[in-house]
Parts: structure tokens; sequence; C-alpha cells
């Protein structure tokens, strides 16, 4: 089946992603299993699955999300509305309710409540690439509107017919039918939860599930050596003598993302905030102490968290290292995983975080 008219990769994204955000491993084969059927098609059958879930779990944010997405495809974006829209008020930080509310208003044509979704989306985490991407299409439908009016007052509009043309070309190129949907037994691409917040919510990234069960990014590549640059050397060193020092910085940034994940784990606000350098880019260029107030409400949060890493892979260059790694976030309400960079600076001997962000 070929992907929707609006929003193509993202609509059919979606519609996967719960498979991809399955929450602890005691519900995983269920909600699995319901997964299963909304990719096959049997819509009904999901339904009566998630609601017996459901009933027993009422406030569970995946099986919740499910039910919307199962809804979705059955065409009763009605229902499905109701559902992202209540998601969104039990957990405000989580942005793809809103994004999900944003493709069945694009579909409805109601581009005004798109575009106040996807903000909402963004204004969760401006790192969303997805969210931002929709508002963009959203952006064109709107300036293919408003130009739609111009001419219709003046027709003798040059400049008008020409935006127009220029507009429709490129939302023609947006919607163009995609793909069909993969065969059954092959991984579609999803939407998986990404740099998880305390205790319900997170990011995303569009990624590719693993086989068979915990989503992976398709963009991650093999797991490389740790240590790929090394700094430049004295001129009376050669580069296999510079290999050593460049290996302990490795090891020295190794230690202080270890150390940083750790204190979040533990809920150790102060020592968490005390690896961010003093000139770290905060998201959205926000004011450095409303984001860390912001910061020690969500890890402050009641409940136990752990958060770790894998496929670790660090270049060091100077006294600026890159760490890219995958992170796994577990409390008692969600498990996200997402593709993390992170970029540290060495300051006074401590290797400080200067940039976080989502992304390969």
């Amino acid at each position: 089946m070929a992907h929707k008219r609006f929003f193509p990769a993202r609509t059919l994204a979606l519609a996967a992603c719960a498979i991809a955000v399955l929450a602890m491993p005691a519900r995983a084969d269920t909600l699995q299993d319901i997964g299963k059927l909304l990719k096959q098609g049997q819509h009904a059958q999901a339904l009566e699955q998630v609601d017996k879930y459901l009933s027993g779990k009422p406030k569970d944010a995946q099986g919740r999300f499910l039910k919307g997405l199962i809804l979705t495809e059955m065409n009763k974006p009605g229902d499905a509305i109701a559902v992202f829209t209540k998601l969104s008020a039990d957990y405000p930080e989580l942005p793809e309710p809103y994004n999900n509310l944003a493709v069945i208003y694009a579909q409805q044509k109601q581009y005004d409540k798109a575009k106040q979704a996807l903000e909402m989306a963004i204004r969760t985490h401006p790192s969303y690439a997805t969210a931002h991407e929709n508002l963009g299409d959203i952006y064109a439908r709107l300036a293919s509107q408003a130009y739609d009016k111009a001419l219709q007052l003046d027709s003798s509009n040059s400049s008008a017919q020409t935006k127009l043309a220029t507009i429709k070309d490129l939302i023609s190129v947006n919607t163009r039918p995609g793909p069909a949907r993969p065969a059954a037994g092959k991984p579609p691409v999803v939407v998986a939860a990404a740099a998880p917040v305390e205790p319900k919510a997170a990011e995303v990234k569009p990624v590719e599930p693993p086989k068979p069960a915990e989503a992976k990014p398709a963009e991650v590549k093999p797991p490389e050596p740790k240590v790929v640059a090394t700094p430049a050397a004295a001129p009376a060193k050669s580069a296999e003598q510079a290999k050593p020092a460049a290996a302990g910085d490795a090891a020295e940034v190794t230690k202080a993302l270890d150390a940083w994940l750790a204190a979040w784990s533990k809920k150790d606000v102060k020592g968490y905030l005390s690896h961010y350098a003093k000139d770290f880019q905060t998201p959205g260029a926000e004011a450095r102490a409303a984001w860390e107030a912001e910061r020690a409400r969500r890890v402050g949060k009641p409940g136990a968290i752990h958060v770790r890493h894998e496929n670790l892979r660090i270049t060091v260059d100077g006294d600026t290292a890159t760490a890219r790694f995958r992170q796994h976030y577990q409390s008692a309400a969600l498990k996200t995983s997402s593709n993390k960079v992170v970029v540290f600076v060495r300051r006074d001997g401590r290797w400080l975080i200067q940039q976080e962000k989502i992304g390969n």
C-alpha cells in the first residue's frame, strides 16, 4: 500500500512507532503482538487487544499511544485525536502525540491546528527533526492558500503566480506517493523515542527497529574503535608516539560520560549539572538559569531511573572531543532509546559537556 498523500514518510513512520518504544520487558510481548496486528492490517483485532491491555494499565503511555495509531489507521480521526490529546495532557513533555495530531489535522486540511501541534512538539524538544520538517510542509500549505487568495483578489499578480507555482511544485514533490509498505516480516521505518526526559517524556528521531524487538537506528554504523582522531603531536614526537596520548584522552572522555550518566541515574542533580561547561549550548538558546531549573525539576522527579550508553565512538581533536553513542533510558513509566551526540571540551583538566544533541 502506498504512502498517504500528506507527510507520506512521516505518516507510515508514526504508524509503526509504538513497536519501537515498548516499555518494560514484562509487557513488551503484549505490545509487540498488538503492533504486529496493526502492521498486518488487522486493525479490529489490534484495537480489541489494546483495549484489553489498557483495561489493566489505563495510564500506560505506550499502550495509549498505540491505540491512537490503530484508530488513525482505522480512519477514525476523531477518536485518534481524543486519544492523542489526552495523552499530551497527561504526558506534556512527550512530543510524539503532538506530531501525530498534526498529521491528522493536516489530513483534514486544518493547517492552523497542525501548525500549533507541531510548535508544541518543537517547544517540548527543539531537536525533534521530524516535527521541524513537518512544520516546513505546513508552512508550504499555508503559503499556497495565501497565494491562492491573492490571485483570487488580483488574477494579474504575476509575482503571486510565480510564487504559487513554486510552492505547488514543492508540495507535489513532498506529497508524491512513496514506495509501498515493506513486505510482511521486514521492519518498516519507524520513529522511536529518543533522548529521554524524566519520567514521562521522550524525544524522537527516525530510526529502524532491530530484529526483532528493540529499536536500533538505521543510521548507526557498526561499532568503530573509540579513538578515531589524535591530537597534534609535538615536532619531536612521531605519529605512533602520539597515539597513547589520544587513547588517554578518549579514556578520560569515557570516564566523564560515565560519571554524567551515573549522576543522572542516581538523580544527583548537583552532580549532573556539574558536568556541563559554562558555555554549554542550551536548546533553543534558552537562558542557562531557566534550563538548569527545568533539568533539575526533571531529573529530581520521584521514581527510579537508569541511563546507559552503548556503541560508544569518541573522536578527540585537541581540547575538544565528540562522543557518539546509543543512549538507553528507563524509568517506571518509559523505556526509550536514541542516538546521541555529546561534544566535550577540556577545561581546567576536566572534560565538560559543551553541546548535547540528538542525531548521528
